[in-house]
């Protein structure tokens, strides 16, 4: 009769979709694993997802952030890579997952973890000073001008920013000099003082001075302008920034925000995640903090996440080979 009832039961719950299987949570507290170091973009969106899930009590046990941005985030990606079957570890990654292993040659690729959904993308900006060129013809008008290349105030040298002013070279036939520094913060600064003609910061990082009137958003690096209506400044919303197409500067980059497990996890643990991140990106602090820091929001699983990022890491090799940053 036990077996009978067993079987019973088993088949009610595939009728709804549901096994045994699907029930498997976590036992431990989980490990959000970021590739940076304290109060970047990507420890501030770990920071909210941990929020969200507490605030909302979308799961049982706690969640801790951990910080591993050593050796420019390589740190992160060798301990992910090393954790192989491990369901308490959530890497949250971004290109770096592209861009870290072409440059410094470390033994890490995406494909090496199991991807569990894109949560976000990250827009570019063009900016210069407010007391500088107001269009982008003119910017690069004075960029082709000027004596001596324009510096471009940036956060790592051979990844986005850096990426993105040489091809703004490429495309332009303008000069400029690229000067990494510590965070978009320290680049915001040195960009207000004049020691920088122009920055590619998130908007979040120019985001203070460019509501104090310190500096000015040339255009957007995408297809499309960002959708927040709301007036940040006085005069502007996120939305009255042109593309830069929109200006006659062809070109479009944008950052995933994703969530990776480690390699070898079982079905039923990813799933758990998936439908977590789901939940994660219903809330009011996903939404609230996409639109505080103009982020592009999305939710991507599956084969159409595993399509996205097969596309987006020749995408990202194409640039990084034809600007000279691949390691020999």
């Amino acid at each position: 009769m036990r077996n009978v009832m067993k079987a019973a039961a088993v088949a009610a719950l595939s009728i709804y979709g549901v096994t045994a299987a699907s029930a498997w949570e976590p036992t431990k507290p989980v490990e959000i694993v970021v590739a940076a170091g304290a109060g970047g973009a990507s420890d501030q969106m770990a920071r909210m997802m941990q929020a969200a899930i507490q605030k909302n009590n979308l799961m049982k046990q706690p969640v801790v952030v951990s910080l591993k941005g050593g050796a420019s985030g390589a740190e992160a990606l060798i301990y992910m890579k090393g954790s192989d079957g491990d369901p308490n570890k959530v890497l949250i990654a971004y290109s770096l997952i592209y861009m870290l292993p072409l440059s410094a040659k470390i033994p890490f690729n995406w494909r090496d973890l199991t991807p569990v959904s894109i949560m976000a993308f990250d827009e570019f900006v063009l900016w210069d000073n407010a007391d500088g060129p107001k269009t982008v013809k003119d910017f690069i008008a004075a960029a082709k001008a000027s004596s001596s290349p324009f510096k471009m105030g940036g956060t790592g040298s051979k990844r986005e920013d850096h990426v993105l002013t040489v091809f703004m070279e490429k495309k332009t036939g303008a000069k400029f000099s690229y000067l990494p520094y510590k965070s978009g913060g320290e680049a915001a600064t040195q960009l207000v003082g004049k020691h920088t003609e122009s920055n590619v910061n998130n908007p979040s990082e120019n985001l203070e001075v460019w509501r104090a009137g310190q500096v000015r958003a040339l255009c957007v690096f995408d297809s499309e302008r960002i959708s927040y209506k709301a007036k940040v400044t006085d005069t502007q919303s996120w939305n009255d920034i042109p593309t830069c197409k929109e200006e006659g500067l062809d070109m479009q980059y944008l950052m995933l925000r994703a969530m990776f497990l480690p390699g070898k996890v079982k079905p039923e643990e990813k799933a758990f995640y998936e439908d977590l991140f789901k939940k994660v990106s219903q809330t009011a602090e996903y939404k609230e903090y996409m639109e505080k820091q103009a982020l592009k929001p999305a939710f991507i699983t599956g084969q159409d996440m595993v399509k996205f990022l097969e596309k987006d890491d020749a995408v990202n090799k194409e640039l990084m080979t034809e600007a000279g940053f691949v390691a020999k």
